[in-house]
């Protein structure tokens, strides 16, 4: 499993902040299953889980416990007769190539209706988020304009794709590079994109979306934020998802004067955490489904191998080296034992 070894310094995680170490087993006890992980998620909340701060909406990582997060993987051992050895299940207890959970905890999925590794990516909290986002936070409408930064990451890259999906006119994106910004209209469905690496963000989304948009969905903040504050038509809305720019230092702190904005346009600005939108699973678990059958949905991943480099995938997935889901895949023939 890997360890915490130390908090990061501010300037952000290294290597030698974590372990890779094993630790006993401990047998499954009653309604309990052993699991043997086939692939776990990478995702940007867990930088703010590092620290002792409030940057999250779970729980700090301890120092010298073991890192936490979404993974599935299959049945070894049941003490849940309506789990039976054999399935696949998703659940919390990532970061290791075994674990024991509470069957109560798990949800099984359908390793037969899509990949296993889309569970965690289009199919799993990231889609989830994307589409909850957009439904709710968002309230998006047919014909909506609608901007997404970090559009080439694991929930960018799916929300421009089903805003398009679900009516929206015209979407942009921001993302890091111009080979992310290719792909971004290339292959996923973008009208038109921006590195804002090499562009000013006001510039990049004036010249994208020239006669503005009417929905931001922010995974950025900062000087991203700022600009489609600015570029919102009135009556706009902004689905607050993520601040990742301000964890890792990447944006100086911008005046909040800006959001005179919001009061000038009658904006809606909304947070929204995913889990509180449960009701909504099953409805997006269907579409999705539907999407991917169609070949209307391209699932874009970054997978790493062995539990040994799951620390560079999280180092990599913060500088931006991931496009799409950043995954690490714990168990090499799983995909074998399926075919």
């Amino acid at each position: 499993m890997v360890v915490l070894s130390r908090r990061p310094h501010h300037s952000g995680p290294v290597p030698e902040d974590f372990a890779v170490e094993t630790r006993p087993l401990p047998e499954p006890g009653p309604g309990q299953l052993l699991v043997r992980n086939s692939y776990m998620s990478v995702d940007p909340s867990m930088r703010g889980r590092l620290e002792d701060t409030e940057k999250h909406y779970t729980t700090n990582f301890e120092v010298g416990s073991p890192l936490d997060g979404s993974a599935l993987g299959r049945v070894l051992a049941s003490n849940d007769p309506a789990i039976p050895p054999g399935r696949f299940v998703r659940h919390r207890s990532g970061w290791r190539d075994h674990a024991v959970v509470d069957a109560s905890s798990v949800s099984v999925i359908d390793e037969r209706a899509a990949p296993l590794s889309m569970w965690l990516g289009v199919l799993g909290q990231t889609g989830f988020t994307a589409y909850a986002g957009l439904v709710r936070a968002g309230e998006l409408r047919s014909g909506d304009s609608v901007f997404v930064s970090a559009a080439a990451g694991a929930v960018g890259s799916a929300v421009g794709q089903m805003a398009r999906l679900m009516g929206a006119s015209r979407v942009v994106g921001s993302a890091g590079g111009a080979d992310k910004c290719r792909l971004l209209v290339e292959q996923l469905g973008f009208d038109a994109a921006f590195d804002y690496r090499s562009e000013d963000p006001g510039s990049g989304l004036r010249r994208v979306a020239p006669d503005g948009i009417d929905l931001y969905f922010d995974n950025v903040g900062g000087e991203q934020l700022v600009a489609a504050l600015h570029h919102l038509r009135i009556g706009g809305r902004v689905a607050l998802c993520g601040q990742i720019a301000s964890m890792l230092g990447q944006s100086p702190g911008q005046d909040i004067g800006h959001l005179i904005q919001a009061v000038l346009k009658r904006l809606t600005l909304r947070g929204f955490i995913v889990r509180d939108h449960e009701d909504i699973r099953a409805e997006f678990e269907q579409r999705t489904l539907a999407w991917l059958a169609a070949g209307e949905l391209v699932s874009k991943e970054t997978v790493v191998d062995g539990l040994d480099h799951a620390v560079e995938a999280l180092l990599g997935m913060l500088s931006g080296a991931n496009t799409g889901k950043m995954l690490v895949r714990l168990d090499p023939d799983v995909e074998e034992s399926l075919s």
